[in-house]
């Protein structure tokens, strides 16, 4: 039994992808850094994700109080890197998360939501910041254009 519960709590999770940390660059003398991950869409072969994000070190920490949480803001930029090939992806206005990672102990989520703005043929990334207590303003858009102009031309 106790092992079922945790993959029963697996199996109600929503398949996500995960990061790779790809950059880590130095801000201050404290060691506070800024993270660089790609993420691979799970859904849509062919798209990666790099989201820029700030972790903050263990000095911050002590001299500014707030112990377990980081900042909400995060960057994103999102390209094609190899043959698109679309699987089955939530095509209403709301999107789907594709990845997540925990920004505090339980208050606060990074999300990559991804939409897909099929009257354009554009996929749409957006990273931003849910928490329990209060949503944050602080977001980043990135879009990946599915035109084509050799499959235009062709047609």
């Amino acid at each position: 039994m106790r092992r079922l519960v945790p993959a029963l709590f697996a199996l109600l999770l929503p398949f996500t992808a995960t990061a790779e940390q790809v950059g880590e660059v130095g801000v201050d003398w404290v060691g506070n850094d800024i993270i660089i991950e790609a993420i691979n869409d799970p859904d849509v072969e062919g798209v990666t994700c790099h989201i820029a994000y700030f972790e903050r070190s263990l000095i911050d920490r002590l001299s500014q109080g707030n112990w377990f949480e980081d900042p909400s803001n995060a960057s994103i930029a999102c390209r094609q890197t190899g043959p698109i090939t679309i699987g089955d992806i939530d095509r209403s206005e709301d999107g789907e998360t594709v990845f997540r990672e925990s920004r505090s102990i339980i208050l606060k989520t990074l999300r990559i939501k991804r939409i897909f703005d099929e009257a354009n043929q554009t996929l749409i990334y957006l990273v931003h910041a849910q928490e329990l207590t209060q949503g944050s303003a602080k977001m980043s858009i990135s879009t990946v254009p599915l035109y084509s102009p050799a499959a235009a031309a062709s047609q």
